[in-house]
């Protein structure tokens, strides 16, 4: 694939030595039959089951000989059809095959829960999505000279906000690696946020960033009378059955049950490459921005129950799927992102709704046609998860869960 296509859709998605090849492990595609359209029907955006061919050609490129990704699990599911798969490794030391049912960092898909529980309070009337977080979480953003003007709880989630990003111990993976075990409390990284005053008027523009999400954690407390991870628990986690999504205690680096290994590639000094495992990692600072630890078959279970509507009401799931008319803060380009999802357009049209996440070694996806025709989820163990360009297993995964088939004459 040309690395310009990976980068603009890397751009809009932002959503990373034993040898060997990969090998994909993938159950059969299951094709749905042909749906037929009813006179002034919306016909849906997928007919066909998904190219398993394109599917299996895409995971080989993960495995321990890989540049790009050591292990890759996928579903991709729908009305349409599903299929499911894995390749790689778990551990490029002996060799053992990734496992499909493995637990893995999801990262920033910890948004898209965090904006479900928000949308459910509001739909139960305990917040006014319309209404300043001051007026909830009174003190938290101080106004006066060089202060903050009134914040909605709307803007949090569509960070159109204002407020600056948290300092951290530094953009590099050298810096980040050598304080992966710190325990950074997410209430101080607001403290350090708020401090700075705004970046910009609130509504303004839209900036991704986890601080708004850091705030919307806080605000769940407080709305619910719980903690965060309690309140996603009982709100989610529970009613769906997602008995292998869990988030990491404060002092936890460990991936609870089974896994595969992340690894992060690190040049040397006029040597070759090598794989710097990044497994075990203190995530709290990410907390309700990305500190969720999942499985695809439980994101795909929890992408379905929010799609559908099962999850969050209707008219309060508007949001998700709704951009606000404004400018990105740091490309120029219309907003993209919505309340806990992103509106990505595919290179031949196809409008899709998802969400990425990335943490060292582990790059998650999940997402789908808003009328659930295809849905996609994955996690690929990527040597460059935070990188700039997207991985090119993940981007073969995405091309080839949205190609579209014909249906053969006379089905």
């Amino acid at each position: 694939m040309k690395v310009r296509m990976r980068t603009l859709i890397a751009t809009a998605l932002v959503l990373g030595v034993a040898a060997g090849p990969a090998v994909a492990r993938a159950a059969p595609a299951s094709a749905a039959p042909p749906v037929p359209v009813s006179a002034g029907a919306a016909q849906p955006v997928f007919r066909s089951p998904p190219d398993a061919a394109a599917l299996r050609k895409a995971l080989a490129g993960a495995g321990a000989g890989s540049e790009d990704a050591t292990a890759a699990l996928v579903r991709v599911g729908g009305t349409s059809g599903s299929w499911q798969g894995s390749s790689g490794v778990a551990d490029i030391r002996t060799g053992r095959a990734a496992s499909a049912q493995a637990r893995f960092r999801a990262g920033s898909v910890t948004k898209t829960f965090t904006a479900a529980v928000v949308l459910q309070l509001a739909a139960e009337g305990k917040v006014d999505l319309d209404q300043p977080v001051q007026r909830y979480l009174p003190g938290l953003l101080p106004p006066g000279p060089g202060g903050f003007e009134p914040v909605s709880v709307r803007q949090l989630l569509n960070y159109t906000s204002g407020i600056r990003p948290a300092d951290g111990p530094g953009d590099s993976f050298e810096a980040q690696y050598a304080h992966r075990f710190d325990m950074v409390d997410p209430h101080a990284l607001i403290a350090d946020a708020v401090a700075k005053g705004p970046e910009f008027r609130p509504g303004e523009k839209q900036h991704y960033l986890n601080i708004d999400y850091t705030v919307l954690g806080v605000l769940i407390e407080k709305l619910t009378g719980t903690t965060y991870e309690k309140a996603v628990s009982a709100r989610i986690l529970e009613p769906l059955g997602l008995h292998h999504t869990s988030f990491p205690s404060p002092a936890q680096n460990r991936i609870p049950g089974p896994y595969n290994h992340g690894y992060q590639a690190v040049g040397q000094s006029g040597g070759p490459t090598s794989l710097v495992d990044v497994t075990e990692w203190n995530s709290w600072s990410n907390w309700a921005a990305g500190d969720l630890i999942s499985t695809t078959a439980d994101l795909e279970k929890f992408t379905v129950a929010l799609f559908s509507g099962r999850l969050v009401p209707k008219a309060q799931l508007e949001e998700m799927f709704t951009v606000p008319a404004v400018k990105d803060f740091e490309s120029g380009e219309d907003a993209a992102q919505t309340a806990g999802l992103k509106r990505l357009v595919l290179p031949d049209g196809t409008v899709t709704y998802g969400k990425t996440g990335s943490r060292y070694g582990y790059s998650t996806v999940i997402g789908g046609t808003r009328d659930l025709s295809r849905t996609l989820v994955y996690s690929v163990n990527s040597t460059d998860a935070k990188g700039q360009e997207m991985n090119k297993v993940a981007f073969d995964i995405v091309m080839a869960a949205f190609t579209k088939q014909a249906w053969p004459q006379g089905a």
